[in-house]
């Protein structure tokens, strides 16, 4: 099941009970949540799994192949979580005993578009959820001068007007990126209601923004917080950054 904010504070509220010795934990688990968002961003569940990835991936001693595997399993969990958003259509099989079983099956028309290159983290693991769903691409950078976002590159399924839509962007700090991502697939005359944002760490701002400028699209994320971790991609890549003075990675993608 997936909670939305509503719910997703009071969980937020445990969990800040048990960082009470440690000013960095609270900021981890900050209220900012406890704001309503809107119906369509929604939360997979907090609980001691989820909590303990966070913690290995903040953690700056977690060496770059533990920090890939748990990544890993984070994403797995979100991904699992934001295919229950994507249509389904009932579905009878016949079992090796010869009985008949009434389920589901994912309803045609489903892809994926990857924000590059963030977004390719989250590429296998969706692979693994489900091995023929096709993906796009889209390369978005900021300008030098302007500081604007402007889309570079982009590689869509030929009839994607036609599909439900994961968006694939695992850190987001103001949402624009997203935004921009969004009138690529608008101009290819995808539905935003069609789109769901895959998300690992976001913050409030950004998702007041989406909410504002694209209030049709569902996001899914497993956390909110003033200070997400920034530094995600580099680390996962195997990239060497600066560093600022708390000896965090200062590159942000």
């Amino acid at each position: 099941l997936i909670l939305q904010v509503n719910t997703y504070c009071f969980t937020l509220k445990m969990v800040q009970s048990r960082a009470e010795n440690s000013d960095k934990s609270v900021k981890m688990v900050n209220t900012c949540v406890l704001e309503n968002f809107g119906s369509k961003v929604m939360f997979v569940p907090m609980n001691d799994q989820i909590h303990e990835l966070h913690t290995i991936i903040r953690d700056k001693c977690t060496s770059q192949g533990d920090f890939v595997f748990y990544s890993d399993r984070l994403i797995r969990l979100v991904l699992e979580e934001s295919l229950n958003l994507l249509p389904y259509s009932p579905w009878t099989v016949v079992s090796p005993t010869g009985f008949s079983y009434d389920g589901l099956r994912f309803s045609s028309g489903n892809c994926s578009v990857s924000i590059i290159r963030s977004g390719e983290v989250m590429e296998k693991g969706l692979r693994e959820c489900c091995r023929s769903m096709r993906i796009g691409k889209i390369l978005i950078q900021k300008d030098a001068d302007s500081g604007e976002v402007k889309v570079v590159y982009s590689k869509l399924v030929q009839d994607i007007q036609r599909r439900h839509v994961l968006l694939l962007y695992p850190i987001m700090n103001t949402g624009k990126t997203v935004h921009k991502a969004m009138q690529v697939l608008i101009g290819n005359k995808v539905k935003p209601s069609n789109v769901i944002l895959v998300n690992l760490f976001c913050t409030p701002s950004s998702l007041h923004y989406l909410s504002d400028v694209m209030p049709e699209i569902s996001i899914v994320t497993s956390e909110c917080s003033l200070d997400p971790p920034n530094y995600f991609c580099t680390k996962y890549f195997g990239q060497r950054s600066g560093e600022d003075p708390k000896g965090r990675p200062t590159m942000r993608w």
